[in-house]
């Protein structure tokens, strides 16, 4: 599928959030309930399969995903709900032209007619590939590159505009590596057999794929060749996951002749104007300046035939969810199934209703929030808010670590987040997007190239601080470093995660956990390098800075040490900031629960202790079950620990889970309270 125009994001601001099962409708129970327990299990020992070794039992995972969990289960119950917004705006014939409805609604019946669609075959991207054909000289394949990204399909280098990091008041162009279509450079370079075998089923894929088109066999093999080999250059040149987690590295202010003395071969002044950006700044951010060597290199000794076939293979790749099912096939068959382990196909309505939620974010947004999200919901996660904020800063004023000075700028800095709840207080209008009822590949293009130029047009503007960057039904949550902010989507703000008809331990200990969580990531070992106005800069003593990474390194040895698959480790240092927010999160949402009336209270409820339930309310928000295959790939692309470790590694470090639940030395989850982390 195409990026679909959507903001590329810097690594550091996503955050990823898996939830789980509530289980029953019997207010006394809520969020705790023993069936979905495992009590053959010493807490002690694994409480993650305590607290959810029932309820993965009794829901492997579908044909049709690769992890089951209560996050895509939620989700699922989430895209049932948009589905019948979806189809009532696609049967409706009064929708005025260019309203939520009307878009929604002939977007969604496009998707939908697999008819028209399989008449077309491949045709919808002919014209592309016959452009690409009629390409003569450098000059006009960079134009082209850049008439690509317009589409959403970031060849040869990812670009965006997106406000600096060290100036937040202002948005300028940004240059990042690029230009690979594996997960991530690891699945180029490895040479275990796991990565051997990938390797090996991509080549088919593009042979296939070509073949499909009307290539003949050997210069489709031919092709994989050469993508494979010019794909395998760009890899080695880019940095590692780890690498780019550090802002300060990926922060490199250049202006157009500086690019222009690293990669001759590519006039920036050009080459910007023709990707949109064409004024209202005087400098650039890159990101990694060995990929931009590398990247003139490849100008300079890669054919011109052999770009073109880059080209046409992301054109055709990244098209192949929108044209006939032989194409929509062969990329299930690799992108699911070989790189993700997932058997069976998603229904098309399931597909196409992401699908729209992706391209038109806003206007399925408008109609969810009106009908799913409560003005009371949105009240009262507001307060929860506030009670952590409340903890979390007497808690930095009683750090025994931190100096008096940083911690007045650390405070200063929780005192500003912006928080969001819900759904934005102004919505995207789409002016100038034409959505037709017939005609789903140019829908989709005309969608990408609106958000595309609706990012473009940011450039020289003043920033807008009350943009969103997901939708409103979407079930996570994040912080944006750049804002100083804080976003909870409607979609997350519902059961399992919050729930107004559960006790205040559950409720702390899922959604709590996770709004401590998105505030920790403020001051993990990437948002500590952001001021309270969002710019990258150090406003820590040297001293503390040390302490800090002492601290923030007890965490990456606990990580490194856990095995997931085989030999296969969580990698501590990729998931280092998710890890300190999980820790932070917790520790601030157990705090924030002992000032409520159940929680200076010891009254059990269905035989558990309020701080009981907190601790099953925090560990069944990730029950869940994954594919190897899809393990695997998380393990180098995802700085999420997996679900048990976020459970486990979290709770051997919090010393009120081992008086609560008898942890004592000898149990697995045992650590000395000298080994144990302990930061914010």
């Amino acid at each position: 599928m195409r990026k679909s125009g959507l903001v590329i994001l810097p690594a550091f601001i996503l955050l990823t959030v898996i939830s789980c099962k509530q289980g029953g409708e019997d207010t006394s129970g809520v969020g705790v309930v023993v069936a979905d327990m495992d009590t053959t299990v010493v807490p002690g020992n694994d409480f993650y399969q305590y607290a959810c070794g029932g309820w993965i039992s009794a829901n492997p995972i579908p044909g049709d995903e690769v992890r089951w969990g209560t996050f895509p289960e939620l989700g699922q119950r989430n895209k049932e709900n948009l589905h019948k917004l979806i189809e009532e705006a696609s049967a409706g014939a009064n929708a005025k032209s260019g309203s939520p409805e009307q878009m929604v609604g002939d977007f969604y019946h496009s998707a939908m007619d697999t008819v028209t669609i399989e008449k077309l075959g491949a045709s919808p991207i002919k014209a592309d590939m016959d452009a690409i054909d009629q390409l003569s000289d450098n000059a006009q394949l960079l134009g082209y590159v850049a008439s690509m990204h317009a589409k959403g399909e970031g060849v040869m280098f990812d670009f965006y505009a997106y406000q600096d990091p060290k100036n937040s008041e202002v948005v300028v162009p940004q240059v990042y590596q690029g230009g690979l279509s594996l997960p991530d450079r690891d699945y180029y370079l490895k040479n275990d057999d796991r990565y051997k075998n990938i390797r090996q089923e991509y080549l088919k894929y593009i042979t296939n794929m070509f073949k499909l088109y009307g290539v003949d066999e050997a210069t489709a093999t031919k092709h994989a060749a050469n993508i494979m080999r010019l794909e395998t250059d760009l890899a080695k040149a880019s940095m590692t996951r780890v690498e780019t987690r550090d802002p300060n590295k990926t922060y490199n202010k250049v202006t157009i002749a500086d690019l222009n003395k690293m990669t001759p071969s590519i006039n920036w002044g050009t080459m910007l104007s023709n990707l949109g950006a064409k004024g209202g700044y005087d400098y650039l951010v890159l990101g990694q300046p060995l990929f931009m060597a590398e990247l003139e290199k490849q100008l300079k000794t890669t054919s011109l035939d052999d770009w073109k076939t880059y080209l046409k293979w992301h054109t055709l790749s990244g098209s192949a969810s929108l044209l006939s099912d032989a194409f929509v096939k062969e990329s299930f068959h690799f992108n699911s199934q070989v790189m993700r382990g997932q058997k069976e196909m998603k229904l098309r309505w399931k597909r196409m209703t992401e699908m729209t939620d992706m391209m038109l974010g806003d206007a399925l947004g408008q109609m969810y929030a009106a009908k799913y999200f409560p003005p009371d919901a949105k009240k009262k996660a507001d307060e929860m808010v506030t009670n952590l904020m409340l903890v979390y800063r007497e808690r930095l004023g009683r750090l025994d670590w931190m100096s008096a000075e940083t911690k007045k700028k650390a405070q200063e800095k929780l005192d500003a987040i912006i928080r969001k709840i819900g759904y934005p207080d102004k919505w995207k209008t789409y002016d100038g997007l034409t959505v037709k009822k017939d005609a789903f590949y140019e829908n989709v293009l005309a969608a990408s190239r609106w958000e595309y130029n609706y990012m473009m047009n940011k450039i020289g503007k003043p920033v807008d601080k009350g943009e969103w960057f997901m939708s409103a039904p979407t079930v996570n949550a994040y912080y944006n470093p750049s804002v100083n902010e804080i976003v909870f989507p409607a979609g997350i703000l519902q059961p399992p995660f919050f729930n107004a008809q559960a006790d205040d331990a559950v409720n702390y200990g899922a959604i709590g956990a996770v709004i401590g969580h998105e505030l920790t990531h403020g001051f993990d070992d990437q948002g500590r390098n952001f001021d309270a106005k969002g710019n990258l800069t150090n406003w820590w003593t040297s001293e503390d800075s040390a302490k800090f990474e002492a601290k923030a390194k007890v965490l990456v040895e606990q990580y490194n040490s856990f095995i997931v698959l085989d030999s296969l480790h969580v990698n501590g240092e990729l998931t280092l900031g998710e890890n300190i927010a999980d820790l932070g999160g917790l520790t601030i949402a157990y705090e924030a629960f002992k000032r409520t009336d159940q929680g200076k209270g010891d009254k059990k409820i269905d035989g558990f202790t309020p701080d009981q339930r907190f601790f099953l309310g925090f560990s069944r928000i990730w029950a869940g079950s994954v594919t190897q295959e899809e393990q695997a790939q998380r393990l180098i692309t995802d700085a999420h620990s997996p679900a048990n470790y976020r459970v486990n590694g979290t709770l051997s470090n919090i010393p009120e889970f081992y008086s609560t639940f008898n942890v004592k030395q000898g149990d697995k989850l045992y650590r000395a309270e000298t080994d144990r982390a302990k930061i914010w």
